[in-house]
């Protein structure tokens, strides 16, 4: 190390710009070489980089890129040497270049533009960012600008067979495989969850889902022209049949992704306008299977942590698609298992392998139902058993058997609330008071995007519109102030990064289990456990706003005032 953290620096000597030269070459990022030259930070150290080289030091993620500049400019430079035209000015072109030591670079641009070129230093990875926001996605492929072998970033971890088909000799073309490519490599570095190709008669559109809310991804026009390129390449990685495009397919793709083993689900659709493509990424290494990171309160986490470990009874997690409830589920199964608890799932589709739980995958075709599979499981002698989904009244009645002889069921429920798990149950066809003998609790829950620590920024209650639910600052024991989103590069410019769950715990006591055996409404039942102390989803997301971990409008996005739950 050249010098220490409490030395920072204040300039770049001769031996400091070999050291960082060498440092660039071998790969190492800005953020490693920052360190390692004593900077608190990567935009100090480019600074004073820039500085002692005679350029300037550009923040990419505050300025604005010049379009007339980036139009006249060979893209051909652009991809091959990581640069971006800033601005135009009387005095020649300003270029962010990401690696200042590229003399190559630097000469080619001379050479290529019919004016003086005033080189800026710049974050590599703003520089890349840039490109894609303003080329879009796939463009280095689409101008033919890509190595002669596959990526090395992407791997392939199942044996496909390509055949000898047009459509599969296309697939295997080099531009297309780098064009795959870089669209998941994209997705998995934005912690994207899905990733939707669709097919529209302007064209092929892409958006990335992250954090719940689907973004576009800018595209260059001439991506069209590689739509059904890439559809078969998705089609013969997934394993599916090249040749039918009138049928839904499904298939599951196994990648390493620079170094990460990601799992793809694959749904071809025919559409109007071509196939369309919808791809769920689960990435293994990106999840932490713990309730303690899920954002429950502290009481909720003791209450849910009690009901987990009861001996026999039914718990149910309720929500809509894409709430959270396998997630909740999975980690409460972490959090139980042991050498002395026998664990068994039965899952459509198992979604992640956890270490010690026997997981079953549901195959309705060959017979091998929910209710069917639950059946063989209680042959295994199980302690715990996790039914994915009670769809139907054969399913609901083996898990109520289930809990009745002495196991403890896990399952899940589409319901808005906690309270309405009991009529659903009825309306099913279970009677009554088997539903409310075996069902210990129901945790419904939804998710909000968790505020960005980088760049939230704090707002004045009396300037926002309030719902006539949310608790006044009065009343609130400290003056904690209320946070709104912004943007910056940590969050990708959404002003968010990553999910939390809002949760509605219901413990039923002796009057809810009398309600809901006499088939009440759910809002009546749900009054009376709000009377014995259960917080609602809403209550739980105000609680949330004020503590600064989401936004208001991210709970009104997702929850509705109790009074017309």
């Amino acid at each position: 190390m050249l010098c220490s953290q409490t030395d920072n620096p204040s300039q770049l000597k001769t031996g400091d710009l070999e050291r960082v030269r060498d440092e660039y070459a071998s790969g190492a990022s800005v953020e490693e070489v920052a360190s390692r030259l004593g900077y608190e930070s990567d935009e100090v150290f480019l600074a004073k980089l820039a500085e002692a080289l005679g350029f300037e030091y550009l923040d990419l993620s505050q300025v604005s890129i010049d379009s007339a500049a980036l139009a006249g400019f060979p893209l051909r430079l652009v991809h091959r040497y990581q640069v971006i035209p800033v601005a135009d000015r009387p005095d020649g072109l300003l270029v962010a270049i990401g690696n200042p030591f590229d003399i190559y670079a630097i000469d080619a641009i001379n050479a290529a533009v019919e004016k003086p070129v005033i080189p800026a230093v710049a974050k590599p990875s703003e520089v890349s960012r840039v490109i894609k926001s303003h080329l879009g996605v796939g463009a280095e492929t689409v101008d033919g600008l890509i190595a002669l072998q596959e990526d090395e970033d992407v791997q392939l971890l199942d044996d496909v067979e390509f055949g000898d088909s047009e459509d599969a000799e296309i697939a295997q073309e080099a531009s297309v495989v780098r064009l795959v490519n870089e669209i998941l490599i994209e997705a998995v570095e934005a912690r994207a969850s899905d990733i939707h190709v669709e097919s529209h008669e302007s064209g092929i559109k892409i958006r990335y889902r992250i954090d719940g809310i689907l973004q576009r991804q800018p595209a260059p026009a001439a991506i069209n022209r590689f739509h059904a390129a890439i559809v078969s390449r998705l089609k013969i990685m997934a394993r599916m049949n090249i040749a039918e495009k009138r049928l839904p397919q499904d298939g599951r793709i196994k990648l390493r992704v620079q170094g990460r083993e990601i799992d793809i689900r694959v749904s071809v659709i025919p559409m109007l306008h071509g196939e369309g493509i919808v791809m769920r990424i689960l990435d293994k290494e990106s999840l932490n299977f713990t309730l303690r990171h899920l954002g429950m309160s502290e009481a909720v986490y003791k209450r849910f942590g009690d009901l987990i470990r009861l001996p026999h009874g039914i718990l149910l997690v309720t929500g809509p698609t894409g709430s959270g409830k396998t997630t909740t589920l999975y980690s409460a199964l972490s959090e139980i298992r042991s050498e002395e608890t026998k664990i068994i799932t039965t899952e459509d589709p198992i979604e992640y392998q956890l270490d010690g739980i026997n997981q079953i995958q549901v195959h309705s075709k060959v017979g091998l139902t929910f209710a069917a599979s639950l059946r063989s499981i209680l042959r295994h002698d199980p302690d715990v058993v996790l039914v994915g989904e009670i769809r139907d009244l054969e399913t609901a009645e083996n898990a109520v058997q289930a809990s009745l002889t002495g196991h403890l069921v896990f399952s899940t429920l589409h319901t808005n609330d906690a309270a309405g798990a009991f009529l659903r149950l009825c309306d099913m066809g279970v009677e009554p008071f088997l539903a409310t003998s075996t069902i210990e609790g129901v945790m419904a829950q939804r998710l909000v995007r968790r505020l960005c620590d980088h760049c939230r920024r704090p707002v004045d209650v009396s300037q926002l519109d309030l719902p006539d639910d949310f608790p006044e600052p009065r009343e609130r024991a400290d003056d904690r102030p209320v946070y709104e989103a912004v943007g910056c590069r940590e969050c990708r410019h959404t002003g968010f990064k990553g999910r939390l769950g809002l949760y509605e715990l219901l413990i039923p006591d002796d009057r809810v289990r009398e309600l809901a055996n006499e088939r009440t409404a759910s809002h009546l039942v749900k009054q009376q456990a709000m009377r014995i102390g259960m917080t609602t989803l809403r209550d739980d997301g105000w609680d949330k706003v004020v503590t600064g971990a989401t936004t208001l409008d991210e709970v009104l996005r997702v929850t509705k005032a109790d009074g017309h739950a």
